[in-house]
């Protein structure tokens, strides 16, 4: 690891300490996402809330627009309010033990014991999906990684090792860059590998099958219509509720249901939409086909507070989930057509 650990803007190095907001960052960033994809984002971010308490003063459509196109918004909700967290009770602090980073909002196990071993060099165990691939073939683990007993094997593996290390902060990301870079779910680069002699998979030959999982549901298909509609060069944007998926964000007009009218339902009257596109999106648990249709508005009134008018290209201030995100390009790319 010391010799070839990848560069990340929050890893702490010699000639950089560890500074513990911009772990908690990153780790709420790293949460089902690469670190090719995380970086960019990580440095706009704490360049707009280069503190803690910058960040937990922020409003929170301004944090979510700085997160848009991350994806899974809860993180960044749940970053938002950690942050108010750690300054209305730990005094502006990010915490340094598992124990109470776990009262943060969004902080699980893993979180918290990344936080603290990283951090602050705590002697904490981790255990994500790159560290359970690396124990699940070392140890020759071949019970699912996701049921509990094998769970509770491989956080007792991670404290043992841990505890036993000279620098947990090296240690737990040791493990952690092994399952990105050598470790790997398919072609795992064995030979290279400096655990290669006492692991039981190799030894076995079977390291791609392990881990072991139990198998995934299939996920649901179902259909979003957003209906853009237009008056003059401005479109109608709404913001989602509070709940449920993308929480928060704001969006085109989107019948999820079949059973909303749109636009009747806004108080506005409109002519036949047309339709511009359609494309497939996919979450942990749906497989979302957007069709995306266009109408001019040519009366009516809308509802008190049902959403805020604006250009295709004004929208830079309001945070876009990537679908809804899509979808603007389709219609600025079926303006330009027209003009051709």
């Amino acid at each position: 690891f010391a010799r070839n650990r990848r560069a990340m803007p929050w890893r702490p190095t010699t000639d950089r300490p560890a500074d513990p907001y911009h772990v908690l960052v990153s780790e709420a960033m790293l949460q089902q996402t690469q670190v090719a994809t995380v970086i960019p984002y990580f440095e706009r971010f704490v360049a707009a809330f280069p503190t803690v308490e910058a960040l937990a003063t922020a409003d929170e459509q301004d944090v979510l627009t700085r997160w848009a196109g991350l994806g899974y918004y809860r993180r960044a909700r749940n970053l938002h309010a950690a942050a108010e967290f750690v300054v209305e009770r730990c005094g502006g602090r990010v915490p340094d033990t598992a124990a109470e980073l776990r009262e943060l909002p969004g902080v699980g196990p893993y979180t918290a014991g990344a936080i603290a071993s990283v951090a602050y060099d705590a002697a904490e165990p981790i255990v994500d999906g790159n560290v359970a691939r690396v124990y699940a073939r070392f140890y020759g683990l071949r019970k699912p990684v996701d049921q509990t007993p094998t769970q509770k094997r491989l956080w007792a593996l991670a404290d043992e090792n841990v505890r036993a290390s000279a620098s947990p902060r090296d240690f737990n990301q040791a493990v952690m860059e092994l399952g990105a870079l050598v470790c790997t779910p398919k072609s795992p680069s064995c030979l290279v590998c400096p655990l290669r002699d006492g692991c039981d998979a190799l030894a076995r030959g079977d390291a791609e099958a392990l881990p072991m999982k139990t198998p995934k549901k299939k996920p649901k298909a179902v259909t979003h219509r957003v209906r853009a509609l237009r008056r003059g060069a401005k479109y109608l944007f709404e913001r989602r509720p509070d709940g449920g998926l993308w929480a928060g964000m704001w969006q085109l007009p989107t019948d999820e249901s079949g059973e909303r009218g749109l636009p009747e339902s806004l108080g506005l009257l409109t002519h036949k939409p047309e339709a511009v596109g359609s494309f497939v999106h996919s979450t942990t648990h749906r497989t979302v086909t957007f069709e995306v249709s266009a109408a001019t508005v040519t009366g009516g009134r809308l509802r008190p507070k049902a959403g805020v008018w604006r250009g295709l290209d004004a929208v830079d201030d309001l945070p876009l989930a990537k679908p809804q995100a899509r979808a603007v390009d389709l219609l600025r790319a079926a303006g330009r057509a027209k003009l051709r």
